[in-house]
């Protein structure tokens, strides 16, 4: 049990911090809503799905292979740092180089060929240089988790994001205001200050991007420059599934977006688009404790490997996990009708089109348990070294998303997106147990998580559809619900 106490002390300060940091993140949802139309809204929506893959691929799948590495080679530790940082290193300087000098031409294909717009070539160019930033930070932090370092992992990315909300609010709110009321410095900003201009969001990002590689220079100093040639091609061996895994996953999470400003007719692509994006911040709260559960499971579950019990172990982490998602996801949906008011519009009529999608929130949800569950199971052939099923499992997951998306979104617009997002995180699940337990066998609850799942199902279909998303009725049911877990599940807890 000391070592589930030590995987939840860790998990929680991630957790404290990724739900501070992504709050902060997502203060400024209503902000962007507020100020920009949906079609508007929709371009840096898209920006940010772009980069979301782009991340993925200059990583390189190296973030996973330094934990596997520093469980292989305990005496070598520092070659494992060394050549997985360079790697990354090596991938962020080539993809800079390239694409910097045909930033027009992307550009151009990003809006579908049309007139060339030289703001948006300036949004790529910031993009292109917060990419290079965020992959040479991906290997310090995560010497910084495998260390055991939460606390100081959590300050920085803290600090990121305070930049980053900061520098939001200077630009779109003090700027403005020093204009309108002449205070100092107000002639100084006529000169250049665009009100409304989206690229300062994309600027702010690049900042704190820069900010964070400041605050890891500690660790950047570390790095020697020897490095292990025969290592190297063995990584790269077990990286090269997980990337492709990895870039699946991030088009599950992203393409959608892409698809549906693609495939939808030009006077309404990119308002759905900023529809679709902003419903799907709510179902990002979901996110946020799948998200701090992985950045303290990946380097326990690995260290922990070799101990005699770490099956019973892993099986007990997921019990748990299934339970805290089923309570967030039930949670989540019955308070919808005040989580709607992050994304109110400007006016009514505006709001009226955010909310317009709503109804796609449990079904965003739930795809995150799927994914949440995945996450969970897809240790298994991590630890034993069988990367490649992540590459099929990830690779199903995303010729299911594209291929869908292209049938069904000139139809059905995000509605199909949301679905299509739920479908393939519930194949990729159920395909990692069935291919883990063969494999890999690890001895799960099964029969109980699958009841935790279906009542909460349930339950949000009453108080989601039956109820018509009623506060007070759907509050007692989660509260029903909770007292049923605490009692059914009162010897593990205690």
């Amino acid at each position: 049990m000391s070592a589930i106490k030590k995987f939840a002390g860790q998990t929680a300060i991630y957790g404290i911090s990724t739900v501070i940091a992504r709050f902060l993140n997502f203060f400024l949802t209503p902000v962007y809503v507020g100020l920009y139309s949906p079609k508007v809204y929709g371009i840096f929506s898209v920006m940010y799905s772009w980069a979301s893959m782009l991340n993925a691929l200059l990583a390189f799948g190296m973030e996973t292979t330094y934990f596997r590495y520093l469980n292989k080679y305990e005496n070598d530790k520092q070659k494992v740092y060394n050549n997985t940082f360079f790697t990354v290193s090596f991938m962020a300087l080539i993809f800079l180089l390239f694409t910097v000098l045909f930033v027009d031409d992307i550009a151009t294909w990003m809006q579908n060929g049309d007139v060339y717009d030289p703001d948006y070539a300036r949004y790529i160019k910031y993009f292109i240089y917060i990419l290079a930033a965020d992959a040479l930070a991906v290997i310090p932090f995560a010497k910084l988790r495998a260390d055991g370092r939460p606390i100081r992992y959590s300050i920085i990315k803290f600090v990121n994001i305070l930049t980053f909300v900061g520098l939001n609010l200077l630009f779109i709110f003090v700027f403005p205001m020093v204009i309108r009321e002449s205070w100092f410095g107000a002639e100084y900003l006529i000169g250049w200050y665009r009100e409304g201009w989206v690229g300062y969001v994309f600027i702010s990002n690049l900042i704190a991007s820069l900010i964070t590689l400041l605050l890891l220079i500690p660790e950047l100093l570390k790095l020697t420059f020897t490095y292990d040639i025969g290592m190297l091609k063995e990584m790269f061996v077990y990286s090269l599934p997980v990337l492709v895994a990895n870039i699946s996953f991030i088009i599950n999470e992203n393409i959608d977006k892409i698809f549906l400003g693609q495939l939808l007719p030009a006077d309404i692509a990119e308002q759905e688009v900023g529809i679709y994006a902003a419903c799907y911040k709510i179902a990002v709260f979901l996110s946020i404790f799948i998200n701090a559960f992985r950045l303290g499971a990946e380097p326990f579950f690995f260290s922990h490997s070799k101990n005699k019990n770490s099956s019973e172990t892993y099986a007990r982490i997921m019990n748990f996990f299934v339970i805290a998602i089923s309570l967030i996801f039930v949670l989540l949906v019955v308070n919808i009708e005040l989580l709607k008011y992050f994304i109110k519009g400007k006016d009514a009529a505006e709001q009226a089109l955010y909310w317009s999608g709503l109804r796609i929130v449990p079904i965003l949800l739930f795809g995150y348990v799927s994914l949440g569950i995945y996450i969970n199971l897809s240790i298994w052939y991590k630890l034993s070294d069988q990367t490649r099923y992540g590459l099929y499992i990830s690779g199903i997951g995303a010729i299911l998303t594209i291929i869908l998306n292209i049938i069904f979104i000139p139809q059905y617009s995000y509605m199909a997106s949301a679905w299509i997002s739920l479908t393939a995180y519930t194949v990729m699940m159920i395909l990692s147990y069935i291919w883990g337990q063969r494999n890999y066998p690890i001895p799960y609850k099964l029969k109980k998580n699958i009841i935790y799942l279906l009542a909460s199902i349930c339950i949000v279909f009453v108080a989601f559809v039956v109820f018509k998303r009623n506060l007070i009725v759907g509050n007692v049911l989660f509260l029903i619900f909770t007292v049923t877990i605490l009692f059914t599940e009162r010897k593990e807890i205690i």
